[in-house]
């Protein structure tokens, strides 16, 4: 009987999240907190969604879910029906991207303590029961880190590939690894498909033709050859950029061009990697 308790665990802990509709799953990284991985996402879910493709982005930050803030959509609630004694949530939509995050479930005052086997489940169950629809991409945000989250994604869900943010900065860059690292282990084997460097310098509004590297230089390209793949983009520091994502507004809202065409030819590049 325990022997085969422990068969049934094990089946369970591999057995893939049927995403039907789905074509493309694309999960965003990083080491550490702070270098502007759920913007990245945000903002590469809303470049697809403007390209004409049916968009999803999935919060899979449990304990830190920031997607709602992000988007203005803290105080929407998701609609919710029930089949049987199964709930099936329907994703909230904006910019043309259909968002599910558990931050529209969760008081925003309190904090989650549940232990990693609980968050992953936790991941499971939305990402299953959710219905998208048809989407030609999903991007998945993960928190920092490497968790039980990101390890029940990854070996629940067929994935399209990931993308590693990092800043320049060696500190970064250090985090950066060990995420990039999870995904390269021989039980994974999920591609990388490139790294996207942000914050890479900043230009003073009133002064263009300026350019400084404050957080350092070349990290992201050093990066890429680390890991045989490539650097997709760099993405200036720009104080609007956050501003904009406090106030719930993409890029696109804003008028600084060099962030604008750094997000649509990323996005760019990452279609014709995984057409």
């Amino acid at each position: 009987m325990e022997q085969n308790s422990k068969s049934k665990e094990m089946s369970d802990l591999f057995e893939k999240i049927p995403m039907k509709g789905v074509k493309n799953i694309i999960v965003v990284a990083s080491g550490k907190g702070g270098v502007g991985k759920s913007t990245v996402a945000a903002n590469l879910a809303i470049s697809f969604a403007r390209n004409g493709l049916n968009t999803a982005l999935f919060d899979a930050d449990i304990f830190g879910p920031s997607i709602p803030k992000m988007f203005g959509i803290e105080d929407i609630k998701p609609e919710v029906s029930a089949i049987g004694d199964k709930e099936i949530f329907f994703p909230v939509k904006k910019y043309g991207v259909s968002i599910m995050s558990i931050g529209f479930f969760i008081d925003r005052s309190q904090s989650l303590i549940w232990r990693g086997p609980m968050a992953g489940k936790a991941v499971t169950q939305l990402l299953g029961d959710t219905q998208w629809g048809d989407i030609d991409y999903m991007i998945i945000d993960f928190p920092p880190g490497t968790s039980d989250i990101q390890l029940t994604t990854v070996q629940k869900l067929k994935l399209a590939g990931a993308l590693i943010v990092t800043t320049p900065q060696e500190i970064s860059l250090n985090d950066a690894r060990k995420a990039a690292s999870m995904f390269t282990t021989p039980d994974l084997k999920v591609p990388i498909l490139g790294i996207i460097e942000n914050m890479s310098w900043f230009t003073p509004e009133k002064h263009p033709d300026e350019v400084y590297y404050i957080f350092g230089k070349g990290g992201g390209l050093r990066l890429a050859k680390e890991f045989d793949t490539v650097l997709l983009g760099q993405i200036p520091f720009v104080l609007e950029v956050g501003e904009a994502a406090d106030n719930g507004l993409s890029v696109f809202s804003q008028k600084n061009k060099p962030v604008v065409s750094a997000f649509e030819n990323i996005a760019d590049l990452i279609i014709s990697k995984t057409e």
